[in-house]
């Protein structure tokens, strides 16, 4: 069956294409499997919960008419501003207007959320476009451009807001620059949610086509229920798809953990266990109350432009095992630099178990993936990352924060990169084990090698034990510290970039960190003195278990793999790899945006020695040290890389880096 719905119809409508309903709701209420919502063109302001799900052969699917023109929105217009003085305005908005929860009395707070300033849930739209919130009101009338935004000009759209008790009124005053707000598109979030069911188990759903923007969500830290604009709650199969997704307070879409009452952020309420310990509490019980292969996950987020969101595009824990991302836009994310805490980036993961990565572009994030806990029988690939970072010298003031374009975190594996572009000023934060480098075109250094596992104690021994899995499953097989190493990198381009000169002060003051090196020199260097695997076994010759002498070698680091890779302008391999250095010539590289999209540019192509590399395949690559499990496709099925970025295949021989040929590509 098909209901319609369309904004500018008469209430009380039956959801046929000749009488229409107004919301979206009322077709949600209504929608069984095999169903069919066909959204008209129009702004709908309203929190969409399914009360129905799909079937695995028999989805529900809701649908623009017309794609990103139906509009699922979190905010009202607001057109009783006030002169209050010079380009400050007032207005009064009645309580009422909330509902059970006000965004404007509610904090941002979570586990693992820095709190460098008061921050609400809500926000205050200017033409779209979220504007700063301050803390006081001088700070509204006396605007200053912030230090750390990335648009510094629009920073002094300053707004700040107070209740007014006796008369039960959100008041707020905003500063919009010699700008008429009632001229204006004034908005502000007053609902977390667009697309959402509130309730568990609404599986099999497709959002296809629409504008999602403006909602007032949540902090979203592992611990604690994770909540979007979007999120399908704790279920099996959705599709969302050809969507523009933005604005976000903290994240854009969710494919997170369901509400564990006793256990959502209780780090930061019980405080007497640490946040680690937690965590693990939480995988465990999730074990125990139904997380499984069979009933959630397998989500597909698809062709959708996810952007301008506070704390993430795309966040997920638990919930997102076995999905794929793919021909995505996620860029500008946490560019205000209104938020702070361990949780941030255009796509933010923990258990992405065999999760794909594949075919997207992420840019202009303050980090671009981050892959925390179990990220095991993930691929990413076929990516193009870029300006992930602090982009402007003056923004460098935040210690330990760089940024990178991915980073992956206490894992055991096995995680495949392979035929991405990775060209920010630093492309991979490795503080992990278990990871295969492979086909990657890499401007950009590698950060925290053999750091950042433990927890921030200052005199006791505290590693953090992370969680390893049956292969292709989500039962916990084991616990286990990081012990570094264990990785693999094959068949890459190492170019060194010139190193801007605030990013390299910046990156001094970061040496001795727990939590980073900030290691600025491109190439596998940083794995100087890991040990071969003929040096690794070498420790266990001999040995005969119980009764042998006390040895370390059950917890030193374990072996590098490196081959087939080539580095230019400086970039170093470690010295035991048999390498191609090109100290002669000097490449360049840079993207240029064009009509459908980015083309890289370089002159690679004409200094590119004749290759003739192994084809990578799942057995070279073997597995990974604690799961054993090999590197290969979701199903068990063997890698072969013998195709390019653009699949196109390599031929009896493969060269080195994503491309067959290095002319100028559009990506």
């Amino acid at each position: 069956m098909k209901y319609y719905v369309d904004a500018k119809a008469l209430a009380k409508g039956n959801g046929s294409k000749e009488c229409p309903f107004q919301k979206i709701q009322e077709a949600a209420l209504r929608a069984e499997p095999g169903d069919e919502v066909i959204v008209a063109p129009g702004i709908y302001r309203e929190s969409v919960s399914p009360v129905n799900g799909g079937k695995e052969d028999a989805r529900i699917i809701y649908r623009s008419e017309v794609e990103k023109a139906a509009v699922i929105t979190g905010a009202e217009p607001v057109k009783s501003w006030e002169p209050y003085e010079g380009n400050v305005w007032m207005a009064r908005i009645p309580n009422s207007l909330f509902g059970n929860e006000n965004p404007y009395t509610t904090l941002i707070y979570g586990d693992w959320f820095v709190a460098m300033m008061i921050a609400h849930t809500g926000d205050v739209y200017l033409n779209e476009k979220s504007m700063y919130e301050v803390t006081k009101l001088e700070k509204v009338l006396h605007p200053e451009k912030s230090a750390t935004s990335w648009d510094p000009e629009f920073s002094v759209y300053t707004w700040y807001t107070k209740q007014d008790e006796e008369k039960d009124e959100t008041v707020l005053y905003a500063n919009f620059q010699g700008k008429n707000p009632n001229e204006e598109n004034v908005e502000i979030s007053v609902r977390k949610n667009c697309f959402y069911p509130e309730k568990e188990g609404v599986g099999y759903i497709t959002l296809s086509g629409f504008t999602v923007r403006q909602a007032a969500t949540q902090w979203a830290p592992p611990t604690a229920y994770q909540e979007g604009m979007i999120g399908p709650h704790w279920s099996k199969g959705w599709i969302i798809e050809d969507c523009e997704i933005y604005e976000s307070k903290c994240s854009g879409i969710s494919l997170g953990k369901y509400l564990q009452a006793e256990n959502d952020n209780k780090w930061l309420k019980w405080k007497y266990k640490d946040g680690t310990q937690t965590e693990r509490e939480c995988i465990c019980q999730a074990q125990l109350e139904g997380w499984n292969k069979e009933g959630i996950g397998s989500h597909i987020i698809r062709r959708c432009d996810i952007h301008d969101c506070g704390q993430t595009g795309i966040v997920g824990h638990l919930g997102g095992v076995f999905s794929v991302i793919e021909n995505n836009r996620i860029h500008h994310i946490n560019n205000k630099q209104n938020l702070c805490g361990a949780e941030i980036g255009g796509i933010k993961m923990h258990a992405a178990i065999d999760v794909t990565i594949r075919h997207n572009y992420i840019y202009n994030c303050t980090r671009g993936l981050w892959l925390d806990w179990q990220a095991q029988g993930t691929r990413v690939t076929r990516n193009l990352f870029f300006q992930n970072c602090l982009p402007k010298d003056g923004n460098l003031t935040e210690e330990d924060v760089i940024g990178e374009d991915i980073f992956v975190e206490v894992s055991h594996g096995p995680t495949l990169i392979d035929h991405n572009l990775l060209l920010s000023d630093c492309a991979l934060k490795l503080a992990t084990q278990g990871v295969a480098v492979v086909h990657n075109l890499i401007a950009g250094s590698f950060t925290a090698v053999g750091r950042g596992v433990n927890n921030g104690t200052l005199t006791k021994a505290a590693p953090r034990y992370t969680p390893y899995h049956i292969p292709h499953r989500t039962e916990i097989a084991g616990f286990m510290t990081i012990l570094h190493g264990d990785m693999r990198f094959y068949n890459n381009i190492f170019i060194q970039k010139e190193i801007r000169p605030a990013l390299q002060k910046l990156a001094d003051t970061m040496a001795d960190s727990e939590w980073t090196d900030s290691n600025l020199t491109v190439g596998t260097i940083p794995y100087e003195g890991y040990p071969s695997f003929e040096e690794y076994e070498k420790q266990f010759e001999g040995y005969c278990g119980m009764g042998s002498e006390p040895s370390d070698r059950y917890y030193n680091p374990l072996p590098v793999w490196s081959e087939g890779n080539i580095y230019f302008n400086g970039a170093k391999p470690m010295s035991k790899e048999h390498a191609i250095v090109d100290t002669e010539h000097q490449i360049t590289v840079s993207l240029e945006e064009g009509e459908g999209g980015y083309f890289l540019k370089t002159n690679l192509h004409e200094y590119m020695p004749e290759m003739k590399n192994r084809v990578i395949t799942t057995e070279i690559l073997g597995m990974a040290f604690e799961p054993e499990q090999k590197f290969e496709n979701p199903d068990g099925t063997p890698i072969v890389m013998d195709k390019d970025y653009f699949e196109q295949a390599w031929g009896a021989n493969a060269g080195a880096g994503p491309f067959s040929d290095y002319e100028l590509w559009k990506l």
